[in-house]
């Protein structure tokens, strides 16, 4: 990632980021069939086991040129992400966005970066067509003329609220949630309700309570 290039590894995720038009530096394969170009090269299973990040490794991993950064277009819906660590979940939003037709993914400078490879294994090819954008979190919040939404354990019920078609929806760290700076720049609180008799679940993952959130704002748009 320091020299600007990221791996991806098997051939659905590989062919995925090919076909939206990223630009592949080299590619490892085990299988003599698909060694057809300069920077194709054939290597045992063992030799790509050592160069994998998988415990076991696939058939082919490819290298990729990171793409330019674009700019942030404040248009529709967008997620913003406050500090969120873990890869696994972090590739899971980014295929939410993808599932659910948001384009642009904010991510405060602390949150893990997007081309971790296993952030990469868990968008399954999502990274490439979601603009994912890292810059200082409450500088871009403060000048924004979107409503900002934040995910808290004590907002409003987001199953009775009327949400709009254009909006940020924060989402904060796995532990901790959205940070105390950050809340205040909070337009509105949205929570949700749990509806069990016990009610002892603490929280919900943060990957589950997004996929929850932008179900709820694309069901109430229909857009």
């Amino acid at each position: 990632m320091q020299n600007g290039l990221f791996v991806a590894e098997g051939p659905k995720v590989i062919a995925e980021l090919l076909n939206e038009g990223l630009k592949l530096h080299s590619f490892f394969t085990t299988l003599s069939a698909q060694v057809n170009e300069s920077n194709h090269y054939l290597v045992t299973e063992k030799e790509l086991q050592k160069i994998s990040f998988l415990k076991t490794a696939n058939t082919s991993l490819g290298v990729f040129i990171i793409p330019k950064p674009k700019p942030v277009q404040e248009s529709g819906l967008i997620v913003a992400l406050d500090a969120i660590r873990d890869p696994g979940n972090l590739g899971t939003i980014i295929r939410l966005c993808d599932w659910f037709g948001v384009q642009q993914l904010i991510c405060s400078q602390d949150t893990t970066d997007c081309y971790n490879p296993k952030v990469v294994q868990a968008t399954m090819g999502s990274l490439a067509r979601v603009t994912v954008s890292y810059l200082p979190l409450d500088s871009f919040l403060q000048k924004t003329q979107l409503p900002i939404f934040g995910g808290f354990m004590n907002g409003k019920n987001i199953y009775t609220e009327d949400l709009p078609q254009q909006g940020i929806i924060v989402m904060g760290n796995e532990a901790n949630g959205i940070s105390e700076e950050t809340s205040k720049l909070i337009t509105q609180k949205i929570s949700i309700p749990r509806f069990g008799k016990i009610q002892k679940t603490e929280s919900l993952n943060v990957a589950t309570a997004t996929a929850i959130l932008l179900s709820e704002f694309k069901r109430a748009t229909g857009k």
